[in-house]
């Protein structure tokens, strides 16, 4: 178990670090109308995008389930029963964030169905761009920081 969240915990940091560099990334050559979507940069930091926050969400998911501040919160105390912070892990982290990897699914889903680079630019930043605010708005900082 104190694996899982150490490994959730630490696996987050770099997840927002290459999130970060695939939406700047694809915003710059969105932008800049960049005329090639390359495949040694472009292709690759949006492919470990999705790779790592698919891991992430993996991890979460298996945290959640068998943590005592995931489901088992919510079967012990139910909805009402829960602080604030309480609520935060066990509903409003774990259902912002699947929606956000959803988000980022479709954008890499839809990157690859349009030929032009400046339309596979503008699909990563949209639907990255939207995940990676997400995730950001869920994210427990005060645990990160204690």
């Amino acid at each position: 178990m104190e694996t899982l969240i150490f490994l959730h915990s630490y696996l987050a940091y770099a997840v927002l670090l290459i999130l970060i560099l695939a939406v700047s990334n694809a915003l710059k050559g969105w932008l800049t109308k960049k005329a090639e979507f390359s495949l040694d940069k472009d292709y690759r930091v949006s492919l470990l995008a999705l790779i790592l926050s698919h891991i992430q969400l993996l991890l979460g998911l298996a945290v959640y389930f068998t943590s005592a501040s995931g489901l088992s919160a919510i079967q012990e105390f139910g909805m009402g029963g829960l602080n604030s912070a309480a609520r935060m892990l066990a509903v409003e982290h774990p259902f912002v964030n699947i929606l956000a990897i959803a988000l980022i699914t479709i954008g890499w889903s839809k990157h690859k169905k349009v030929m032009e680079a400046t339309a596979k630019f503008k699909k990563i930043s949209i639907f990255y761009g939207l995940g990676l605010l997400l995730i950001l708005s869920r994210i427990p900082w005060g645990q990160w920081f204690s």
